[in-house]
C-alpha cells in the first residue's frame, strides 16, 4: 500500500517545516510549496529528501495529493488555494493535523509566550534527552544539541503514517505554543491544537498587532487554551507577568505552580563569570539543585527556571535537570557567533519585540562589562514581523535600543518613517533603505573590539554573510 501523500502548503516556515520533516520521518510521502526558501529550513528539507515547490501555482494540483496540509502564509487569491476549494480537495491547518495524528501518540509539554518560546522549549527538549526521556519535539529554532528543529521521538516505532494510535502516551513532545492564527478558514490560536498535559506560559505582551486589537484579546486566547487543558496536568507560569495574572483570575482547573515566584520556583543570587552564570534552584525556599548556564541575562534565567519546573512536572528531578543545563548549547540565531573579522565579532539573534530587542541588548552588555570589553556595542534591525511592519511599536523602538553605542536600522519595505522613530537615539542611529548600502555604513563604522548584533525575525537578505566579506 503507498504511503499517504502531504502536500505541505507555507512548508519553509519553522513550524510548517518542522511538520514536514516529522511527518516523512512518520512514512508519509511529503512534497509541499513556498515563496521565500532560505536556511536553515531549506536544508533542513533538503537533508530529509522532501521535494520543495517555488510558489503557489494552481498546477501543483497536478500532484494528487491526498491531503493539503496548509500553513497560515496561504491566503485567498493564490492560484492553488483556489484551485483546492474549487475542487472541493481535502484541506487541514497544520496543528490541527499534528494535533490529530501525531500528538495523540504523546504527552504534550507545551510552551506559549511573547518571548523565549523557543529557548525554553529546546532547554526542556535537552533536559528530558539528558535525563533519558528521549522525547518529540518541534521547536521553532534550531537547538545546537540536536541539529535539527523537529524529531520523532526514538521510542517510537516507525512508520506511524498507518500504525493505530498507541493508548500509552508516555514518550513526551516538546513543542512551542503559539497563540498566532491557524489558517486562513480556522481562526483559532494554534495552541487551541495541541491539547496540552503540561503548558507553560513564559509571559504575555502586545505582538501580532495584524490579528489582534489589543493585548485583552491576545489574554482572552490564551484563557480558551486554559479551558482545554486537563486537571491531571500543570500549568507552570510566571509569577511576575501581570498579564498572566489576569488570565489565571478568569478561572483554571489544572494545578498551578508560579516560577520566579519565592513561593513555587524560585533563583538564589546569582553569580557571573567570563562565559557562565552559576545560581541556585528553590521550590517552596528549599534548594532544589546548582545550575551553571551558559546563558546569560535575567531572560534566560527565568526560562532556564520555566524548563526545570515543566522538566520536574513531567517525572524529571529537580538536581538532574539543574544539571542538564550545562551542557545546553543554545539554539541558532539566538545570540550565535556568525563570524569574527580582524577582531569584530558579528552576532546573530532573533529579536524583532522591542522588549526581546531590550532584554537582547542588556544581556550582552552586561556580559560585556563582565570581560571589561572596550569595544563598542553595535545594534543592527530589520523591523520585520507583521507587527512591526504595520509600526505599531515604532514608538517603543528607540527606548529599546538605548543599550547600544551604535545603532542602525533597514527601512527597505516599510510604510513608516523610521528614521523618525530612532530619532531620539540622537546622532548614534540611522536608517538606510538599500541594503548595500547599510551594509557599507556598518563595516565603516565598527572597529576592532566591537560586536555587532544583527536583530532580525527573517534571512535578513544575507547581512550576516555580507558584513563578514565588508568587513574582510
Amino acid at each position: 500500500m503507498p504511503a499517504m501523500h502531504l502536500h505541505v502548503i507555507g512548508i519553509c516556515g519553522t513550524f510548517m517545516g518542522g511538520l514536514a520533516q516529522l511527518a516523512r520521518s512518520c512514512g508519509f510521502r511529503v512534497t509541499g510549496c513556498d515563496a521565500n526558501v532560505y536556511p536553515p529550513m531549506s536544508a533542513q528539507l533538503a537533508q530529509a529528501g522532501i521535494e520543495v515547490i517555488q510558489g503557489f501555482e494552481a498546477d501543483q494540483l497536478d500532484l494528487a495529493a491526498d491531503v493539503w496540509v496548509v500553513g497560515n502564509v496561504a491566503r485567498r487569491g493564490m492560484p492553488l488555494i483556489e484551485a483546492l476549494l474549487n475542487q472541493n480537495a481535502p484541506m487541514i491547518s497544520g496543528p490541527q493535523w499534528l494535533g490529530q495524528v501525531l500528538l495523540p501518540r504523546h504527552r504534550v509539554l507545551a510552551v506559549s509566550g511573547t518571548h523565549g518560546k523557543t529557548t525554553t522549549s529546546a532547554l526542556l527538549a535537552w533536559i528530558l534527552e539528558a535525563s533519558g526521556h528521549r522525547p518529540s519535539f518541534l521547536i521553532g529554532g534550531v537547538p545546537e544539541n540536536f541539529g535539527v528543529s523537529a524529531r520523532l521521538s526514538p521510542s517510537l516505532t516507525l512508520p506511524l503514517a498507518t500504525a493505530a494510535v498507541d493508548g500509552d502516551r508516555i514518550v513526551p513532545f516538546v513543542i512551542e505554543a503559539d497563540e498566532y492564527d491557524t489558517a486562513f478558514f480556522d481562526k483559532r490560536s494554534k495552541f487551541l491544537h495541541y491539547r496540552a498535559e503540561i503548558a507553560v506560559l513564559n509571559n504575555l505582551e502586545f505582538d501580532h498587532a495584524d490579528i489582534f486589537p489589543d493585548l485583552a484579546a491576545i489574554e482572552t486566547q490564551f484563557h480558551h487554551w486554559i479551558r482545554t487543558l486537563p486537571a491531571a496536568g500543570r500549568l507552570i507560569v510566571n509569577g511576575r507577568e501581570s498579564a498572566l495574572a489576569r488570565v489565571m483570575d478568569r478561572g483554571a482547573w489544572t494545578p498551578i505552580e508560579f516560577f520566579q515566584h519565592p513561593e513555587h520556583w524560585s533563583i538564589g543570587p546569582v553569580q557571573g563569570g567570563q562565559d557562565q552564570e552559576v545560581f541556585e534552584v528553590f521550590w517552596k525556599g528549599a534548594l532544589q539543585g546548582r545550575v551553571a548556564s551558559p546563558l546569560l541575562g535575567a531572560h534566560n534565567r527565568s526560562n532556564i527556571l520555566a524548563a526545570v519546573a515543566a522538566a520536574h512536572a513531567t517525572g524529571v528531578a529537580a538536581d538532574q535537570a539543574c544539571a542538564a543545563i550545562s551542557s545546553f548549547r543554545g539554539v541558532k540565531r539566538r545570540m550565535q557567533l556568525r563570524g569574527e573579522v580582524r577582531g569584530i565579532q558579528v552576532l546573530d539573534d532573533f529579536a524583532h519585540h522591542p522588549t526581546a530587542i531590550a532584554t537582547t541588548l542588556a544581556g550582552l552588555r552586561a556580559q560585556m562589562q563582565r570581560l571589561q570589553s572596550l569595544g563598542r556595542l553595535i545594534a543592527v534591525l530589520e523591523p520585520r514581523s507583521n507587527t512591526m511592519k504595520l509600526g505599531v511599536m515604532s514608538s517603543r523602538l528607540a527606548s529599546s535600543l538605548e543599550s547600544a553605542d551604535v545603532v542602525f536600522g533597514y527601512s527597505g519595505g516599510l510604510d513608516w518613517d523610521l528614521n523618525a522613530a530612532l530619532s531620539p537615539l540622537g546622532s548614534k542611529a540611522q536608517a538606510h533603505a538599500d541594503l548595500q548600502t547599510l551594509v557599507a555604513a556598518v563595516a565603516q563604522a565598527a572597529a576592532p573590539g566591537d560586536r555587532i548584533v544583527v536583530m532580525s525575525n527573517g534571512g535578513f537578505g544575507g547581512i550576516h554573510e555580507r558584513l563578514l566579506a565588508a568587513l574582510a
